[in-house]
């Protein structure tokens, strides 16, 4: 039996990955800060699908988190999901410097220790690999969460083409706007957000695996949302930047 391993894995799409994952056969390693609600969580899945659901607790933020899900990482897994992240709800120069260099760790120092903790044991067993979740905002200037996320991009699209096992794949998984906890927890005010941007976190799920399965280095889920980053990408820079500032404003 496969087993993943999913950080971030007790809400919004993290959750949608574990409980999709199970629903496949996989057994699952379960990470988040929330020991408590790591292990409902394993529980349920467990009852639902009948998998083996392993709960380590782990604080991506810190160096001691970072280790320790490294250290399970190369006891072997088949599939890694770099979920773990947060956003910030101020303006971008109001934010401390502090802040910003915990989203740095979390969103890149963990994803690419983690995933270079993972491939090793992935490429010797030549099948499997990693989906980094970053995000559309990562083709948008939009402070250090984009800059963060179009890191992510760049490392994965990296990895994806060195790699030289045909089977082993490493994906950047760019959603735009989810119904999840994550706008809540950061207390970002989404009421100017139209309803048809909104994402099903299952359906966004369901999205990605049929792009990993084809070997897709960066994934953008959703037609409305691939038309988004199409522009982003392509269009002129400045064009980009302006559109930018004023969704910022």
């Amino acid at each position: 039996m496969p087993t993943a391993l999913i950080t971030g894995a007790t809400a919004g799409i993290g959750a949608a990955f574990a409980r999709r994952l199970a629903a496949d056969g996989f057994s699952l390693v379960l990470v988040a800060r929330d020991e408590k609600r790591l292990t409902t969580a394993a529980s349920e899945l467990h009852r639902r699908y009948g998998v083996a659901a392993e709960v380590l607790a782990a604080d991506l933020a810190t160096g001691e988190g970072i280790t320790t899900v490294e250290e399970r990482l190369r006891e072997g897994v088949d599939l890694l999901v770099n979920n773990a992240g947060f956003g910030h709800s101020g303006a971008d120069l109001d934010v401390p410097v502090t802040d910003e260099l915990t989203m740095l760790r979390v969103h890149c120092e963990a994803v690419l220790r983690l995933t270079m903790a993972a491939l090793p044991a992935i490429r010797a067993r030549g099948r499997g690999g990693v989906i980094n979740v970053a995000s559309v905002g990562a083709f948008f200037p939009q402070g250090t969460y984009s800059a963060s996320k179009a890191w992510v991009v760049t490392f994965s699209e990296s990895l994806a083409l060195r790699i030289p096992e045909p089977r082993v794949r490493v994906m950047a998984l760019c959603p735009g706007f989810v119904r999840t906890e994550f706008h809540e927890r950061a207390a970002i005010d989404t009421s100017g957000i139209p309803g048809f941007l909104w994402l099903s976190a299952d359906r966004l799920v369901g999205s990605a695996m049929r792009d990993f399965a084809r070997g897709v280095p960066v994934s953008v889920p959703d037609p409305r949302y691939k038309v988004i980053a199409a522009i982003a990408r392509y269009v002129p820079r400045g064009v980009v930047t302006r559109v930018s500032a004023g969704i910022g404003r």
